[in-house]
């Protein structure tokens, strides 16, 4: 038992104890059943030694007790290996990734115990999750940093320009500045919102709507804009109250249409709205250019963008899932007629709504 430390040393001896107890127990226990047995027996059987152990059943016993003990504590240790190598596995790689490597894995031996194996298979669940955290916090700490600089270096370059004199104070140049401004309030809103759907902390205001009025006012808004790049609104919207919050609703439309002005072809630009299987769809769709089945899947993923596009925030989709996830819904992107794409919001229609007012919902919960 010198190879032995710690909790496998005291399973060795916990197991060894017990079946010397055990074999002592049931030995010494027998030996006095029989004596009584033959002191109450008539005298024509008792024999006043029989019960008594001779020198060659001592030696059987010692020998049987030994035994027992040497094959208890080979069972022990092999046990205290099978229990013990995946725990060690274990808190070697906790060891590995307090110091930093997110890489660390357990590995478990095939045939440890269940519990065990669990312990293994949980483990390295949570580091592969740590490790896919961290990645992705790295990548966003990029993203950020990289939609962030645009802005501010058209800022900074005009304000210089205009401290400097370079630049005219006119109109137009402090339109330009508004503009980056509000930029700069959309992409801090949308990462707002992102965070907060991902944290389930995403506050929603619940309401019957007449969100047939509220979609109109948003694209008598926009319309000027969109007309500007060609795109031509039509619309195909279902009167009645559904229950949302109208201003995420109005958010999510406004990043769904934003991206149609960024990637959409001129032409039709299509919103509807309507109730279908007990959900109500608020739907985009344009006549082109469409998006590559490879990029579907990932089209609603923060900073995502078709080959070839550098314009947006890559946030605005994500937002859109992020608010139609907080409903109990999700965002689709589906392939429309003539090779454009439908963007679509559906959420369920049986939604907790509180009778008189607008009540806050936390989404995450």
């Amino acid at each position: 038992m010198g190879g032995l430390t710690g909790l496998s040393r005291q399973i060795v001896l916990s197991v060894g104890l017990l079946v010397l107890t055990v074999v002592v127990g049931i030995t010494i226990g027998s030996y006095a059943f029989y004596g009584l047995m033959f002191s109450f027996a008539p005298d024509h059987l008792a024999d006043a030694g029989s019960w008594v152990p001779s020198s060659l059943e001592l030696a059987w016993i010692m020998l049987t007790i030994l035994g027992g003990v040497v094959l208890a504590i080979v069972v022990a240790i092999r046990l205290a290996r099978r229990i013990l190598a995946p725990l060690n596995s274990v808190a070697d790689s906790l060891r590995r990734v307090s110091l930093g490597d997110l890489t660390a894995r357990a590995s478990g031996d095939d045939r440890s115990l269940g519990e065990a194996s669990l312990l293994v298979e949980d483990f390295n669940t949570m580091a592969e999750r740590l490790e896919r955290m961290a990645k992705e916090q790295v990548f966003w700490n990029a993203a950020i940093a990289h939609e962030l600089r645009t802005p501010l270096t058209v800022l900074r370059g005009r304000l210089q320009g205009l401290a400097e004199g370079v630049f005219a104070p006119e109109q137009r140049l402090f339109a330009n500045l508004l503009a980056q401004v509000e930029n700069l309030g959309r992409l801090v809103e949308d990462l707002r919102v992102v965070g907060l759907a991902d944290s389930g902390h995403l506050t929603l205001h619940l309401a019957q709507c007449d969100l047939a009025t509220e979609i109109r006012d948003v694209l008598a808004l926009l319309e000027p804009d969109l007309r500007a790049r060609g795109l031509v609104l039509a619309t195909a919207l279902e009167q009645g109250e559904l229950p949302c919050d109208a201003a995420r609703i109005r958010q999510a439309l406004l990043a769904l249409l934003d991206n149609a002005r960024c990637h959409a072809l001129p032409g039709r630009l299509e919103i509807g709205l309507r109730r279908a299987d007990g959900h109500a769809l608020l739907t985009v769709s344009d006549q082109g250019p469409g998006v590559d089945p490879a990029l579907a899947a990932t089209v609603f993923d923060a900073f995502q963008r078709g080959a070839g596009s550098s314009t947006g925030s890559g946030l605005g989709l994500a937002v859109v899932r992020a608010i139609a996830m907080a409903h109990g819904g999700q965002a689709r992107c589906l392939a429309a007629p003539g090779g454009g794409t439908t963007f679509e919001l559906r959420w369920p229609l049986a939604q907790r709504v509180p009778g008189s007012a607008a009540g806050a919902y936390n989404a995450g919960h």
